[in-house]
């Protein structure tokens, strides 16, 4: 029987190199395009991410972004039955706003202030329409890197990075999130990102496995290269909870071509996302209750009451 967004994730609520780090299918594959999900709540969420482009293949004419994107089957060599095989990637990572002009991602993303310039950010990149794929968006949904703010990058713990856009982003909320190490096993999960470097897809029915390793947990979400640097949302709150970073590898041969890889959905090794708490770990924050006091907006609250965007400015120094 076929699923709809809004069942997985009502069940999951209920229930107790940037392609590098590949990750997997566990149990059903639960992505979905924007155009099938009718939750306004998900759809909102998803508004606040971007795809991360190599800036040349971002082309601004006028009040155009061309994007230049590939064919996902003929790249990847897969089977006509793998899902989404008549789409297109370009992205090759994801992000989430997080202040007005700061935009969260894996380390392994962006590695230098170098690589940062030669970024674009990108938001729209999605298919709001069946069969209708987003090959351009409006130049002003693309944003450049003004600073690398601060990065981690540990192999077996976290790997994250905070970008300083080059303007106010001022269309797109600025999302919740989480620093404190509250999340328990079997909570339940959604990410939002760019698997594979597809348009974006909303993926729920996930849970905590591990909460219990260093700098990161483990989770079973439906997640693939391009998914690096996704927010991971606890599905009860849509709080950002932690950045999707490593996890199993995506494909497996079949014949000639290639299909996702399927484990169990406590089987293989599981996915890695980078626990908030790191950041503010590597960062350290300055009077955070000061902060929390000069609230002025409670659209930018987070958890522990601490304003999002002052919080993203003590932890950079931006102030």
């Amino acid at each position: 029987m076929k699923k709809t967004l809004v069942t997985v994730l009502a069940l999951a609520a209920f229930s107790a190199g940037a392609f590098a780090n590949d990750k997997v299918i566990y149990g059903a594959d639960d992505r979905f395009d924007l155009y099938q999900v009718t939750d306004q709540a998900l759809l909102k969420l998803a508004d606040s991410t971007v795809g991360l482009f190599k800036a040349g293949d971002v082309t601004i004419n006028g009040d155009t972004a061309k994007l230049a994107t590939r064919s996902y089957a003929q790249g990847y060599s897969l089977c006509k039955e793998e899902p989404f095989y008549d789409q297109v990637n370009g992205a090759f990572c994801s992000g989430s706003l997080v202040a007005p002009d700061v935009i969260m991602t894996a380390g392994h993303c962006v590695r230098s202030e170098s690589a940062c310039t030669g970024t674009k950010f990108v938001f729209g990149f999605g298919v709001k329409e069946a069969g209708v794929m987003p090959n351009s968006v409006a130049a002003s949904e693309v944003y450049s890197c003004a600073q690398l703010i601060g990065r981690e990058e540990v192999g077996s713990g976290a790997d994250w990075a905070l970008i300083k856009l080059d303007r106010p982003v001022t269309n797109h909320a600025v999302l919740k999130y989480n620093t404190a190490d509250t999340l328990q096993n079997g909570d339940p999960l959604l990410v939002i990102g760019h698997p594979a470097g597809l348009p974006t897809k909303i993926a729920g029915g996930a849970t905590v496995r591990n909460i219990n390793k260093p700098g990161y947990f483990v989770a079973n979400l439906d997640t693939y290269g391009g998914n690096s640097g996704s927010a991971v949302f606890n599905a009860r709150t849509h709080v950002i909870e932690g950045i999707l970073v490593r996890g199993e590898n995506d494909y497996v041969w079949k014949g000639n071509c290639r299909v996702s890889n399927v484990c169990a959905s406590d089987g293989c090794r599981g996915e890695d996302v980078t626990k908030l708490s790191a950041i503010t770990a590597t960062i350290p924050s300055r009077n955070l209750p000061e902060l929390a006091q000069r609230v002025e907006n409670p659209d930018y609250q987070v958890a522990g009451n601490f304003p999002a965007y002052q919080l993203l400015e003590s932890l950079s120094g931006l102030n």
